[in-house]
């Protein structure tokens, strides 16, 4: 994939899992990179862990401030930004009828705003420039299936994909394009408590053509092919990326975390 050399891009939750995996894949592609995380030590120590061509600011991306202060610190250190992937994300379970608002918030501030502000500011940053650019937004299979205690993070999702949608269609004519990714089962430590408990995995798996979680990596080469010049007429999409997963349904959960 080409278009990285030289590059600059800004990865929200990138230092760790699908983040982590889209940093070290941007870097071997001759990107620097800058991170944002709520993780302030990892941030911190993320030329150590992908290079010297990544730096990055402890960010919470459900704060507009926060986001400004990101996007900002990405270009005094590097000068510009060509690339933003959204990855930030997470989860706090409830069924509807028990869900408390402070809980649907959480899920809809963080996977949501997140994605909204990311996106926002990096177009607003490749007008300023006057550049063409590329955003790459991670949303969830739970965009398009629903999961049980799972109602505030799939709609949060399944609306980072219309904003996917509809970016481009404001976007695009001034070149910039706007794609999502859906990944499904992902081995990350954010589905590794989940899959700890006694049969869920199975559960799982025995959903999953492909009999396995996807490596992050799986998931940060599809991200870059969005943003890469290949994918150049590509705008608007969403790439589920679940090893055939959605054919066969979601597994029921209660029996196991009810």
């Amino acid at each position: 994939m080409t278009g990285f050399d030289n590059s600059v891009a800004v990865v929200t939750g990138g230092v760790s899992g699908i983040g982590a995996a889209i940093t070290r894949r941007l870097v071997a592609a001759g990107s620097k990179v800058f991170v944002a995380d709520i993780n302030e030590e990892a941030v911190a120590a993320a030329p150590d862990t992908f290079g010297p061509d990544v730096a990055g600011l402890r960010t919470d991306v459900t704060s507009e401030e926060g986001m400004e202060a990101l996007f900002a610190a990405a270009v005094e250190r590097f000068g510009t930004i060509d690339t933003v992937f959204n990855v930030a994300g997470g989860s706090k379970p409830g069924s509807v009828v028990d869900m408390d608002l402070a809980t649907w918030d959480f899920n809809i501030r963080l996977n949501l705003y997140g994605a909204f502000l990311g996106t926002k500011l990096g177009a607003k940053q490749f007008l300023a420039e006057g550049k063409q650019g590329s955003i790459v937004n991670i949303a969830s299979l739970n965009s398009q299936v629903p999961m049980h205690f799972g109602a505030g993070y799939a709609s949060a999702k399944a609306a980072v994909v219309m904003l996917t949608k509809n970016a481009a269609l404001e976007l695009g004519g001034q070149g910039i394009r706007v794609n999502a990714v859906s990944p499904g089962l992902v081995a990350t430590p954010l589905t590794g408590g989940l899959l700890s408990a006694p049969g869920v995995q199975e559960a799982y798996l025995e959903r999953i053509p492909a009999g396995r979680a996807a490596d992050p990596d799986e998931i940060a080469s599809v991200a870059l092919f969005l943003a890469s010049r290949e994918a150049g007429y590509v705008n608007g999409e969403n790439i589920v990326v679940d090893g055939a997963w959605a054919t066969t349904g979601y597994p029921d959960l209660r029996p196991f975390l009810g």
